[in-house]
C-alpha cells in the first residue's frame, strides 16, 4: 500500500506542477501496479522495469530520426554541425550523454540501492526546474563518472 501512496504523492507534483509526462508515466505504473495485484502476478512490472527502457530508447530514438525522415535535417546539416562553435559542443554533448547513457544502465543494475536518489534528483528537476523525465539514465552515468574520478583520489 506504501507504493500507491508514494506514486499518489508523485502523481499530485506532476499535476501542481503540470508536467504532463511524468502524470502519464504514473498513471501508467500505477495501472500495472494494479494489474499485477488483481492478477496475482508481477510479471507484468518486472517486464516494464527490465523491458521498458529499452522500449523507452527505441521510441525516443524513433523521434529524434523523425527530422532525417521527413527531410527536416540533411546530410550536409549533419556535416556542417562540425563547422560551428555551438554544433561542435552540441556534437560534444551528444557524446558525452551517450557515453553517460552507456555506463548509467550497468550501473543501475549493479548497485540497484543508488535508483531511489537518481529518482529523486530527476524528479526534484523536473518540479522545480521544468526538466524531463529523461535524468535517471544520464544521472547514473554521470554518477559513474563522478565516482571513477573520486576513486582515483580517494582511496
Amino acid at each position: 500500500m506504501n507504493e500507491f501512496l508514494t506514486l499518489g504523492l508523485v502523481l499530485i507534483l506532476s499535476l501542481v506542477g503540470h508536467n504532463m509526462t511524468v502524470v502519464y508515466a504514473t498513471v501508467i505504473v500505477i495501472a500495472l501496479k494494479i494489474i499485477s495485484q488483481v492478477t496475482g502476478s508481477a510479471e507484468v512490472l518486472s517486464y516494464m522495469g527490465s523491458h521498458g527502457l529499452n522500449f523507452g530508447i527505441i521510441i525516443l530514438t524513433a523521434a529524434v530520426l523523425i527530422p532525417i525522415a521527413d527531410g527536416t535535417v540533411t546530410i550536409s546539416d549533419m556535416i556542417n554541425s562540425f563547422k560551428t562553435p555551438i554544433g561542435i559542443v552540441a556534437v560534444t554533448a551528444g557524446l558525452l550523454a551517450a557515453m553517460a547513457g552507456g555506463v548509467g544502465v550497468p550501473l543501475m543494475q549493479s548497485n540497484p540501492h543508488v535508483i531511489p536518489s537518481l529518482i529523486v534528483g530527476t524528479m526534484a528537476g523536473v518540479f522545480f526546474f521544468n526538466g524531463i523525465a529523461v535524468g535517471p539514465l544520464i544521472a547514473a552515468g554521470f554518477t559513474y563518472f563522478v565516482m571513477a574520478i573520486g576513486s582515483h583520489f580517494f582511496k
